[in-house]
């Protein structure tokens, strides 16, 4: 379990995140389209895994924003951005914004993805949600970079996720 807080007060997730050097979870996440996405869509691709708790709050939305922008300049790279979020707020939202460059799914129907990911908040107000992390992926889906953010409200490092690239 990882020690994190929400607006200062403790918190953790249900696990860890996947250990650098090891392949990743696969995954079954939903589209905004409804359609079912796997690790296997994104083969020979590298990934960024942005994961946050919900893309109605300022910081997540804040982070989908700033890896739309940054995945175009990022060769054979695709940025995952990952909530619990229904894939129709998720739309709406990238839809308002003119998001074009990421793509968000979500873990609205069996939650599996937080507890293999180890990224399920438990002990907090957001129990039940994602913590906000980033797992970078290379082609292979072997895991290069993880940050497990360690206060919610707070923006991941993103030039380290992307210099790991």
């Amino acid at each position: 379990m990882a020690k994190i807080t929400l607006g200062g007060n403790p918190a953790e997730t249900i696990g860890d995140l996947p250990a650098v050097g090891s392949q990743a979870p696969d995954f079954k996440l939903v589209a905004i389209d409804m359609s079912e996405k796997t690790m296997n869509d994104f083969t020979g691709r590298k990934l960024i895994l942005n994961i946050f708790p919900s893309v109605n709050t300022g910081v997540c939305s804040a982070s989908v924003r700033r890896f739309n922008t940054e995945a175009t300049k990022a060769d054979n790279t695709t940025v995952l951005c990952i909530s619990k979020d229904l894939p129709f707020a998720q739309q709406q939202f990238c839809a308002a914004e003119g998001l074009e460059n990421v793509v968000m799914l979500s873990d609205f129907k069996t939650g599996q993805f937080g507890v293999d990911y180890g990224v399920t908040a438990v002990g907090s107000a957001f129990d039940g949600l994602l913590s906000r992390a980033v797992v970078v992926l290379d082609d292979t889906g072997k895991v290069i970079y993880t940050e497990q953010v360690p206060e919610i409200g707070q923006e991941p490092d993103y030039e380290a996720a992307l210099n790991a690239l």
